[in-house]
């Protein structure tokens, strides 16, 4: 094997040599990413997406679609409730007790989809633009703290905007967004993992039985 193979082999190699580890120093004006984008192999290859802010900012994607079209949702949660309420007699019949583990599959899943939701157990999104509360790195139910960003977004984690900035946005959009006015209790960590949907079909029910 001649010198020059040798040297190949030995750059190549898995190992290497510490020249190869350090990173490319970077020109004048120039940034350590882009330099390490300058200085490696040519090739017909391109990522789709390396931007660990672009993959941030896809997370969010569903979640600010659903703030988008509060009013759609509105709608159409309304609706459901109503479906869901008719359904009372069933869920009575079989024991709400019974079908909660399948009513929280979905709605963990569907809900968790749509709006990041954390299974608080004390759904507020129709009081909050369909923007889910438990998102704040604070858990705050009553509105954003003071460190929003002027950009917009939350003082704990940069890259996403703040959760009560967007339930404005989102309730302004609603029929009855005046309920983000609405003082939200203190989360009842007891009721955490459990179905809101049954909860709030539950107690409508009773509301309807005893004529309030």
């Amino acid at each position: 094997m001649s010198e020059e193979a040798q040297e190949s082999t030995t750059a190549a190699g898995p190992a290497g040599s510490a020249e190869q580890k350090l990173p490319p120093a970077a020109k004048s004006g120039e940034t350590q990413a882009s330099a390490v984008k300058r200085s490696a192999p040519k090739s017909d290859y391109k990522p789709a997406d390396v931007s660990p802010q672009r993959r941030v900012q896809r997370s969010y994607t569903v979640r600010l679609w659903s703030i988008r079209h509060s009013h759609a949702l509105e709608w159409f949660y309304a609706k459901f409730a109503s479906a869901f309420l008719h359904l009372h007699p069933i869920w009575k019949a079989i024991g709400y007790g019974r079908v909660e583990t399948p009513v929280k599959f979905v709605e963990r899943h569907v809900k968790g989809f749509m709006f990041d939701c954390r299974m608080c157990g004390q759904c507020v999104l129709s009081s909050t633009g369909m923007s889910c509360p438990m998102n704040c790195p604070k858990q705050l139910r009553n509105g954003p703290c003071g460190g929003v960003r002027a950009n917009g977004n939350c003082e704990v984690e940069p890259d996403m905007p703040c959760v009560w900035v967007k339930a404005w946005e989102g309730s302004q959009n609603m029929a009855h967004g005046d309920a983000i006015l609405n003082v939200q209790k203190p989360v009842d960590q007891s009721l955490r993992e459990t179905s809101a949907w049954l909860r709030v079909t539950a107690q409508a029910a009773a509301a309807r039985e005893s004529g309030h």
